[in-house]
């Protein structure tokens, strides 16, 4: 898979709104709709992209607590932790991480009560060790 700097620019467009008609994206990339339209097909053929996605308004959870999870797991015991995180659909993101900790989840809930339980549930699954947690303040930027 290799990707163009065009390609590059191409997948930028589409995180920021994916719903996006193609001739939107054309002119704001100064290309053609059909090179758009072919460069999109051959960037899911060769699956670089595998899929579209929703991202909420933030008004929608505003008010809502969203912390990284720190998560240190016991040797062998990943792909059980990563199953039972995968179950819990406050649980927005996770990944694998070199350092002191194993995984960095984001958690995302209505309220602080609610990120305490989730912290304790995960810190309850077999095979989690311990976790850390850093609640968000402020998101800068997101793509």
């Amino acid at each position: 898979m290799k990707i163009t700097p065009a390609d590059a620019q191409l997948l930028s467009a589409l995180r920021e709104n994916a719903r996006a008609s193609i001739a939107q994206i054309a002119r704001r990339l100064g290309l053609s709709r059909t090179t758009v339209q072919s460069r999109i097909e051959r960037l899911e053929r060769e699956d670089v992209i595998r899929g579209y996605t929703v991202r909420v308004n933030e008004e929608v959870e505003r008010g809502h607590i969203r912390a990284h999870i720190l998560i240190t797991v016991l040797p062998k015991q990943m792909p059980a932790v990563v199953q039972a995180l995968r179950g819990m659909p406050e649980v927005r993101s996770l990944h694998s991480v070199s350092g002191a900790h194993d995984l960095v989840a984001m958690g995302v809930v209505p309220a602080v009560a609610d990120m305490d339980d989730l912290t304790d549930r995960i810190g309850a699954i077999e095979g989690v060790e311990r976790t850390t947690s850093a609640v968000v303040l402020s998101t800068k930027f997101e793509r």
